[in-house]
């Protein structure tokens, strides 16, 4: 778990936890978010960027995280089935003091399937207490 901005280290990784694919949670967003979508075909983007944001938040709960600033340059690698269990990590990559009292973490997140391979990735800017 990231510490406060003073405490963060450039290139720390922490991870964000784990999660099955849940073949009824599949379907079921499909059908309400992803119309037509065939669920052979893995998690569509939407529900793996879901996916994303669950882990990271509730790995956050309990940071001195106080804002999150900006969500860029995401990129889809994959689809995962229904069954695969995908594996978040946030790797700092740099940071900004913002006066004294908090700075700005920019970090990389990533979602691994089993074998280790790329399924999702994004940078953050947040702001984080000092």
């Amino acid at each position: 778990m990231p510490g406060r901005f003073d405490e963060i280290e450039i290139g720390q990784v922490t991870t964000l936890g784990e999660v099955r694919v849940d073949a009824r949670a599949l379907e079921a967003f499909t059908e309400a978010f992803a119309p037509g979508w065939p669920v052979e075909r893995g998690a569509p983007d939407s529900m793996v960027f879901a996916i994303w944001s669950r882990l990271d938040a509730i790995s956050a709960v309990g940071w001195p995280q106080t804002k999150r600033l900006g969500v860029d340059a995401l990129r889809w690698v994959r689809n995962p089935p229904a069954g695969e269990v995908l594996r978040g990590r946030m790797t700092i990559m740099g940071k900004d003091p913002v006066g004294d009292g908090k700075g700005i973490v920019i970090a990389q997140h990533d979602l691994l399937d089993e074998a280790g391979r790329l399924v999702f990735s994004c940078l953050t800017r947040s702001v984080f207490s000092r």
